[in-house]
């Protein structure tokens, strides 16, 4: 994966993907270049970093560990 310097944004595409302006809906101004399936799964989840993180955190296993209380008794971590 390459990073590179893109006129003040981060470019965070392999080099030989096609890539999209990412901008901002409410601002109208451009963060950066994507590819097109991290530019679209950032606009499904509504530009909204926490939603981004619990995306992430359930991808790495980290959001689903109950935690165990009694036998037959177990909660999610908050």
């Amino acid at each position: 994966m390459a990073f590179a310097r893109l006129r003040g944004g981060l470019r965070v595409v392999p080099e030989a993907v096609v890539v999209n302006v990412d901008h901002c809906c409410g601002a109208g101004r451009v963060r950066g270049v994507m590819c097109f399936n991290c530019n679209s799964a950032i606009g499904k989840l509504g530009d909204d970093p926490d939603a981004v993180r619990r995306a992430a955190a359930y991808l790495e296993g980290t959001s689903w560990k109950p935690i165990r209380l009694a036998p037959g008794d177990c909660r999610l971590p908050s």
